[in-house]
């Protein structure tokens, strides 16, 4: 049987979906994407192929694949990519950064794809389909409202706070118990010791929590979290981004309806004609999508 494969790599998993041409569902898998990088390409293409195999039924006969991939972060590295995934597959591949599976996952032709999750960054296209990013430049210089970025901007305020001689207000007791550290010293040592996406985000949610118990410095923290989301659709729609949608996904961006709140109000203000939307369907959809597309056909 004919099939396409859809890939999603993510900062922790790999989404695969299999589908056969006429849209059904031949297998699916999730696995770690430790070691994922989207450089060198050849290096990158090769690991999607044994990820892909490993999916894909005996017997199937692989005839496209679409891949979402975390960083692809130019319309030239998705190129490079997608033509090396072609050479060692045999077979059509469209490549786009797994932020841009979000608008043709939710059924859209246009609109603006955001992720807050591991990282956070914007993808859309202008009018003549030029693909445009904002963000994503890695948690150490940004990803603001991804999950490991909320837990550095929550400890930077409680430090601060301290500092300050400010009572908690929260927030504090909430990281310290996250990170089982017994004062600020031990926090910003634990925090400092292992400066890791991995050790960091897992404690977001704790951020969440105290903020809806009260906790003023957690509130402000998902506040300015909110206002970065909001200033990747600025970007975008300023350079031309079309489309009425705001597609929504990521695991912060999903779970943390406080977040999703903050920033509906913000874009309600800001860009009046666009609509926030949370994604409902798996973003390796987007990927069978693409791969569909590569055969000139409508999924």
């Amino acid at each position: 049987m004919k099939v396409v494969a859809g890939a999603d790599v993510g900062g922790t998993k790999i989404d695969i979906r299999v589908v056969a041409l006429d849209g059904t569902l031949r297998a699916e898998r999730r696995c770690a994407s430790d070691g994922w990088d989207a450089s060198p390409v050849d290096a990158a293409a090769d690991r999607l192929l044994r990820e892909l195999t490993a999916t894909v039924p005996d017997g199937d006969e692989l005839a496209a694949v679409g891949v979402g991939a975390q960083g692809c972060d130019t319309q030239e590295h998705c190129a490079r990519l997608a033509e090396a995934v072609t050479a060692v597959a045999g077979v059509p591949a469209a490549v786009v950064n797994d932020a841009a599976l979000l608008v043709p996952a939710a059924g859209l032709d246009r609109g603006i794809g955001l992720i807050a999750g591991t990282g956070s960054i914007g993808v859309g296209a202008d009018a003549a389909g030029n693909v445009l990013f904002a963000g994503g430049w890695g948690w150490v210089l940004g990803d603001e409202a991804s999950a490991p970025a909320i837990v550095r901007e929550a400890t930077r305020a409680v430090l601060a706070a301290h500092d300050a001689g400010l009572p908690d207000d929260g927030l504090l007791a909430a990281l310290l118990g996250h990170f089982g550290a017994a004062d600020p010293p031990a926090l910003a040592r634990i925090v400092n010791d292992r400066p890791e996406p991995g050790h960091w985000g897992p404690g977001a949610p704790a951020v969440f929590l105290a903020a809806d118990a009260g906790s003023a410095l957690a509130a402000r923290v998902v506040d300015e979290a909110a206002a970065h989301l909001q200033t990747l659709v600025d970007r975008l729609t300023r350079r031309g981004a079309v489309g009425g949608t705001v597609v929504a996904a990521g695991t912060v961006l999903v779970r943390q309806p406080r977040l999703t709140n903050r920033l509906r109000a913000r874009l309600a203000t800001t860009h009046p004609d666009l609509t926030l939307r949370l994604l409902d369907a798996p973003p390796v959809t987007g990927a069978i999508t693409l791969a569909h597309h590569k055969l000139n056909l409508t999924p």
